[in-house]
């Protein structure tokens, strides 16, 4: 019986936990890692940009700190962003880029997702859309494409 319990308890601690921020645009459910997100914010005023590429909606001043605002729809290929009052800007703390917003549908919950919840996406999906996501969640019967923030933020050199 001994032996049971401590194979079940090496199984426990082997599977990883993360957190996720469920987010909904338009009729999908995306999560975005919680390590990576440094504040939410109301939807407010965007100063447009000249030249820049169209996903890049402007910036906002938040605590006098000027940040890019970018539209996650645009950059994914969906359709453009209808603002309700349930329209957020996330901001996320990047390694590289520094703080960028981006503009979302919904901020739904926040989700703790074990390994064995996680199914990876293979990394040649031909897709375009595919390379945005590096894994499906499965919480509650339903599933959250995990976003690849990474290349969401990446500039194009084109």
């Amino acid at each position: 019986m001994k032996n049971t319990l401590k194979a079940g308890d090496e199984r426990k601690i082997e599977e990883e936990f993360f957190q996720y921020i469920v987010i909904r645009l338009g009729d999908e459910q995306y999560g975005i890692d919680i390590r990576y997100i440094d504040n939410i914010v109301r939807m407010q005023h965007i100063t447009r940009v000249p030249k820049v590429p169209a996903y890049l909606k402007g910036v906002i001043n938040l605590r006098g700190e000027v940040l890019p605002v970018m539209s996650l729809r645009l950059k994914m290929g969906l359709e453009a962003d209808e603002l309700t009052r349930a329209t957020r800007i996330i901001i996320l703390k990047l390694e590289q880029q520094g703080s960028v917003g981006i503009i979302v549908d919904e901020v739904k919950e926040v989700v703790t997702l074990g390994t064995s919840q996680i199914e990876k996406m293979s990394q040649n999906a031909g897709e375009n859309k595919k390379s945005f996501i590096t894994g499906v969640g499965k919480h509650n019967g339903e599933l959250i494409s995990l976003l690849d923030l990474n290349s969401i933020t990446l500039e194009e050199n084109a």
